[in-house]
């Protein structure tokens, strides 16, 4: 999962005037990640300190000359580098407050770019692809600069990578719409072209970014189409460049929304192995005119995070130290992120459970589409089938719909029409358009679900969540509509395969579950394999009562009774409490999936805050009993495909207390609950304590343990208590 924080304004500039999608020149680091260098458009640079958005040095260069490349810090010499009119490269102390008096050199060649990377020295990269060493250049500026390139072949995108202690230079060229990727080494000294491959429907690359991980370089291309590609070059090569241009091996790792206009400038910055920040293209549940800064899963291709950039979006973007520097409208802003390291088995259940049956390990998932609990899916896939409308073909409908004629007739067919209409678009499009299409659809039902009050299709929500291509971030008002419909049976369905549901979305279905009567919920066609666990669970009766069971800290028998022949009836555990569910069958089955869900504790305590102190008490007594059911039944496994685990109980009940304690001290009603809760945890204190004293005695048995080539023979008591 991944997170976007509020974001503050690090500078103001101005954007030039004859050009839409360049705001500034660069954002380079300045010794650490809290310290940047700003290049604006025309003729400055300013360091600046990002913690404290303060500016500790400006300069600028006098009129009629135009810096031609951002500003580059040289770690090993605590010197600024710049290149100005293209040719001439400048460098400065930070004690230097006239640039144009520090040193400056005229190179026989046109510089592209300054490149620089921490701890490394400083990189020229010229207009026709010759590369060179800074210190090397300075040394003979007027030396001869080699032609790479043809006259025709222009440098697009470039970027220095520090590849396990080895400098590697990338750098993209376009000539008459053929792109190509070359890559220069320095030990040895290689330089090979790549060729990428013609995109379709005139669709050209529109941003890179490149990281090394391991062994391999690993660059990802985004495309006008919305196509995001990924190629992994490995850093370990023989290849010397002398055999010609090779194909550049590439996947598809995400599909963007385009929208209705067309996509001409965007950008794209790798944040991690599964996470991709993107500005440029729209926000896939968005109105038109809205610029977003987003950040897409590639690995489940959805979208995690998303925020709203006022004033209008430039296609540059910057990463450093989990920031990202996002210019829009006429400031420089920078956005704290956060990406976890998730995977969809996590995504579904959150924690593992800890029975035998969902022990085994679960295999990486590629996207979205792969799911590794087949069972669960097979389970919904079940569950779906059987609540979609059995209505009448209607003639016309059977021809193969495009997207647009499919929201057209949503928008304004009749309910048994749309639902009808949109299960057979589900059933003849392709995988590869559905995945596209799902969300569009999603919306378009939510839309006017909204404005029409007797307009509800619930088997089109269902038949969409059965695709397995929506989200919360793809349709975020489908849950809320839900919620107001009080659709318990989507919800649930919603809640076991979103794994991008909000806290507040997850706080307002709880409140809503818990302030529904019983005999509400009762009627809702809910998941069998959930109802039946906690009709198990609820059966009156403790199989570990009738066996006399001694676990978890509870002892059912009093010591009276081993001195007698006829076993006695056990007497009642002062902490066993009567082990009846607060609650009816339904509505526990649907707080079950409510504790599994997944969730951040910062963002969840404020929305838990809004619960009323009856609706804390129910949900408190319930987790309770859980508990309690599970500590006494530890020796009996209740087969069931989702569950909430002892961990997950825990977790929620201290959320609860956390977030209502003052209250429920000073509640009466809440006395006796929370005085349980305490001895309760008190007894399994005592448990665990004594357990360690166990495995601290099982250790010295083991250190003791005579080797095996000891002829003598001996007996040994150990007393563990």
């Amino acid at each position: 999962m991944a997170a976007l924080y509020e974001g503050y304004t690090l500078c103001g500039f101005a954007p030039l005037q004859n050009t839409s999608n360049i705001a500034i020149q660069g954002v380079e680091l300045y010794g650490d990640v809290d310290h940047v260098l700003v290049t604006d458009s025309l003729r400055s640079a300013t360091v600046y300190k990002v913690s404290d958005q303060k500016p500790l040095g400006s300069w600028t260069v006098k009129q009629g000359q135009t810096i031609t490349g951002p500003v580059v810090f040289n770690t090993q010499n605590q010197e600024y580098v710049v290149v100005t009119d293209d040719k001439v490269v400048r460098t400065w102390k930070g004690d230097d407050v006239n640039i144009d008096k520090a040193f400056k050199a005229t190179v026989s060649a046109d510089v592209f770019r300054l490149l620089s990377t921490p701890g490394f020295e400083p990189v020229v990269v010229f207009r026709h692809g010759a590369v060179r060493f800074l210190n090397s250049l300075l040394a003979a500026p007027q030396q001869p600069i080699e032609k790479v390139l043809s006259e025709e072949e222009v440098i697009r995108w470039t970027n220095i990578i520090n590849a396990d202690q080895q400098l590697v230079v990338l750098f993209t060229t376009e000539q008459r719409g053929e792109h190509c990727l070359y890559v220069q080494k320095f030990n040895p000294n290689t330089l090979v072209k790549h060729v990428f491959e013609n995109e379709p429907e005139f669709s050209t690359p529109l941003s890179f970014s490149a990281t090394c991980r391991g062994s391999n370089i690993h660059l990802i291309s985004l495309y006008s189409n919305g196509s995001v590609y990924e190629s992994v070059l490995p850093l370990r090569t023989s290849s010397t460049g002398a055999e010609g241009a090779q194909k550049l091996p590439r996947s598809v790792c995400l599909s963007l929304p385009v929208g209705e206009g067309q996509v001409t400038s965007a950008a794209a910055v790798v944040l991690d192995e599964a996470h991709v920040a993107v500005v440029g293209f729209p926000h896939p549940s968005a109105g038109a005119n809205k610029d977003y800064l987003c950040i897409w899963n590639i690995h489940f291709q959805t979208l995690q995070a998303s925020k709203e950039m006022p004033g209008g979006l430039f296609t540059q973007l910057w990463c450093y130290g989990g920031k990202l520097y996002v210019p829009h409208g006429k400031t420089l802003s920078v956005i704290p992120f956060e990406c976890r390291k998730s995977s969809l088995a996590a995504a579904m259940g959150r924690l593992k459970q800890s029975r035998q049956s969902e022990s085994q390990s679960c295999a990486l998932v590629s996207s979205w589409t792969t799911q590794p609990h087949g069972d669960i899916t097979k389970t919904q896939e079940t569950r779906i089938s059987t609540k979609q409308v059995n209505a009448p073909n209607v003639k016309g409908t059977s021809s193969a719909l495009t997207v647009d004629q499919l929201t057209e007739r949503i928008k304004t067919g009749t309910l048994e029409a749309v639902q009808v209409v949109v299960g057979e678009f589900i059933c003849r499009a392709s995988q590869t358009d559905l995945q596209l299409a799902a969300g569009r659809i999603a919306l378009e039902l939510v839309s006017r679900s909204q404005t029409d009050g007797n307009f509800y299709p619930n088997s089109a929500f269902l038949q969409l969540l059965k695709t397995q291509y929506l989200c919360h971030s793809v349709c975020p008002g489908m849950l809320l509509l839900a919620l107001e419909k009080k659709d318990f049976d989507l919800c649930q369905i919603a809640f076991q395969l979103f794994p991008d549901i909000p806290e507040a979305i997850t706080c307002a279905y709880l409140k809503a579950i818990l302030s529904t009567p019983d005999s509400e919920i009762d009627s809702v066609n809910l998941d069998v394999d959930s109802v039946m666990f906690m009709k198990v669970l609820t059966q009156t009766g403790c199989p570990s009562e009738e066996k006399g069971y001694q676990q978890n800290g509870f002892y059912p028998s009093t010591p009276e009774d081993s001195g007698s022949q006829t076993p006695s009836k056990p007497q009642r555990d002062p902490l066993h409490l009567d082990m009846k569910c607060p609650v009816g069958l339904h509505k526990s089955t649907l707080l079950n999936d409510v504790v599994q869900t997944p969730y951040s504790d910062i963002l969840l305590l404020p929305h838990l805050k809004d619960l009323t102190v009856p609706h804390v008490i129910l949900f408190l007594q319930y987790l309770q009993f859980l508990y309690l059911r599970y500590s006494h039944e530890a020796g009996i496994q209740i087969q069931a495909l989702r569950s909430p685990s002892m961990a997950q109980i825990v977790e929620w009940v201290c959320l609860l207390l956390d977030a209502h304690f003052t209250v429920l001290v000073m509640a009466p009603e809440a006395k006796s609950l929370v005085s349980d809760l305490h001895n309760f945890v008190r007894s399994q204190v005592k448990l665990y304590a004594e357990l360690d004293k166990i495995e601290g005695s099982l250790q010295m048995l083991k250190k003791d343990k005579q080797s095996e080539d000891s002829g003598v023979y001996s007996i040994k008591v150990i007393e563990l208590f």
